[in-house]
């Protein structure tokens, strides 16, 4: 499994759940997620088998290699099993902050939503704060998933802006919030 030169420690755990840097074994599974979960990503099309190869192959595998990659993404892990992905996105390494971005196996939406995103998120703080000394984290999501925002705000997250009218999803706008946490 290659490590990213960006950081120092690849491997974060918190009992028995940890992220390590994105496993290409798992990228049929995120494909599936993604193609499931596709009303609340930026993703317009459904991704195929071939299409996630290109890009594992073209985009992924050079991320480990770059001193300031635009993303480090790492497989959400409980024990040895891939139960969501996600990362820091968009990275601005000048105002040293980035999105986060979490998916997690679709079933898992239903009965611990705010678990495993509350858990992604302290994971993934220890990446921005003391891997990459990030001042700011933040989300961006269409106003779709409400138990998201619970999830966030228990997580130190808070409501930055509201985009209002913002997205077109199923011939209706909807709003665009985005939650952010400075990294003392």
């Amino acid at each position: 499994m290659p490590n990213y030169i960006a950081i120092k420690n690849n491997f974060i755990s918190l009992g028995i759940y940890s992220i390590v840097p994105i496993r290409y074994q798992d990228r049929y599974l995120i494909m599936e997620w993604r193609n499931e979960q596709i009303y609340h990503l930026r993703q317009e099309n459904l991704l195929t088998k071939e299409a996630q190869d290109l890009y594992f192959d073209n985009i992924v595998d050079k991320l480990f290699e770059q001193e300031k990659p635009e993303q480090i993404l790492f497989s959400y892990l409980s024990g040895i099993e891939c139960i969501g992905y996600g990362g820091l996105v968009h990275i601005n390494w000048n105002d040293r902050n980035a999105e986060i971005s979490f998916i997690m196996k679709t079933d898992l939406e239903k009965s611990d939503f705010e678990f495993h995103w509350n858990n992604f998120l302290n994971l993934i703080h220890i990446v921005s704060t003391k891997e990459l000394n990030f001042i700011k984290t933040y989300t961006y999501a269409y106003d779709l998933r409400p138990r998201l925002y619970n999830a966030l705000e228990d997580s130190g997250y808070k409501l930055e802006a509201r985009l209002k009218k913002h997205k077109l999803v199923e011939d209706k706008f909807i709003d665009v919030l985005i939650h952010s946490k400075i990294n003392e």
